[in-house]
């Protein structure tokens, strides 16, 4: 096992330094900048777009996830974040158009930059992990379909949490004064 825990570990670690640093850029500066920010993704993107959406909360932004029922209506000044891994999903090219249509900026994030989505989106972060739009026709991970990629959205947004942290001066117990003590 010590050997699959190596390469899986080894393959996150050489997607994460392989993003591009001005991608990152612009998308801190289009985050800190949002007036309220949506964030959605399907499947198990969906899953670390919440978990991005729930660190944005506890940093004090105006985050929500697309599909609750509290989610606000968003117009002029506000961020939709998607995830696309593989390029695309109708939800998602779905919803960038709702969001444009209201006044809204998108930023795509996908593994694939020629993608429909990322291609309509205002911003994008690529992240070059493989997904399941490639894992039968050149598999290149040890992870299963696309887990190298989530795998990497979940430590990338962790990075990114901690340099808008920064950026916005807000300290842990901040941070942690934002948790719920409803668990």
């Amino acid at each position: 096992m010590d050997d699959i825990y190596r390469k899986a570990l080894d393959e996150l670690h050489d997607v994460l330094v392989a993003v591009d640093k001005a991608q990152i850029a612009t998308a801190l500066d289009t985050i800190a900048g949002a007036r309220r920010i949506a964030l959605y993704g399907v499947g198990r993107e969906g899953l670390q777009m919440k978990g991005f959406a729930m660190r944005l909360f506890h940093l004090g932004l105006d985050a929500h996830v697309v599909g609750d029922m509290t989610a606000p209506h968003i117009g002029e000044g506000d961020l939709l974040i998607v995830s696309a891994g593989p390029g695309d999903f109708s939800t998602v090219s779905a919803l960038i158009g709702v969001a444009r249509s209201a006044g809204a900026k998108s930023l795509c994030v996908t593994a694939e930059p020629e993608g429909a989505a990322p291609r309509v989106a205002d911003a994008k972060l690529v992240v070059p992990a493989q997904t399941m739009a490639r894992d039968t026709t050149a598999p290149s991970s040890v992870l299963p379909m696309g887990s190298l990629y989530e795998g990497a959205l979940y430590v990338l947004f962790e990075m990114l949490i901690l340099q808008l942290r920064e950026r916005l001066a807000v300290d842990a117990g901040q941070m942690r004064s934002r948790h719920t003590n409803l668990e």
